[in-house]
């Protein structure tokens, strides 16, 4: 990985056409990763943030539906992340039915999967995350499972 240095101007000379290393200090350093600022960056699956995106989203799923049974992420196969006002998490998990009832209000933490064939579903799910840390936000925009 390069390293380019970009400079925004300023600094000054130590002596003639010798530039003093202060100067330096206005420069910009930008990783050459193939990565432009803006686009969305590969993450890996167990980062913190991607799994705090995850569960905020397996939330927003069980209050849209109609299950008794709550759900909870089983695995997060891919995510991305994006820098636009915040962080966008873009997902692509698995999500599967629980043993534990909406009416129990549980911490998903504790409850287990299915195990019983009829009672049993898994859902591939794709999302996108929007976190706003300074304002303790999250935003599920995109959520689509099948």
């Amino acid at each position: 990985m390069g390293i380019h240095k970009n400079c925004t101007g300023g600094g000054g000379l130590d002596g003639p056409g010798r530039v003093n290393r202060r100067a330096e200090d206005v420069c910009s350093q930008t990783f050459n990763s193939g990565v432009k600022p803006g686009f969305p960056k590969t993450i890996k699956t167990n980062n913190p943030g991607v799994l705090k995106a995850a569960r905020y989203s397996v939330e927003r799923f069980n209050n849209c539906t109609n299950d008794i049974f709550l759900f909870k992420e089983s695995h997060v196969s891919r995510a991305l992340v994006q820098i636009v006002k915040g962080l966008k998490y873009m997902l692509d998990m698995e999500i599967g039915r629980t043993t534990c009832k909406k009416t129990e209000h549980p911490n998903l933490d504790n409850c287990d999967f299915q195990t019983n064939h009829t009672l049993k579903m898994i859902l591939s799910c794709y999302s996108e995350v929007w976190v706003i840390p300074w304002l303790q936000r999250f935003e599920v925009p995109v959520l689509n499972c099948h």
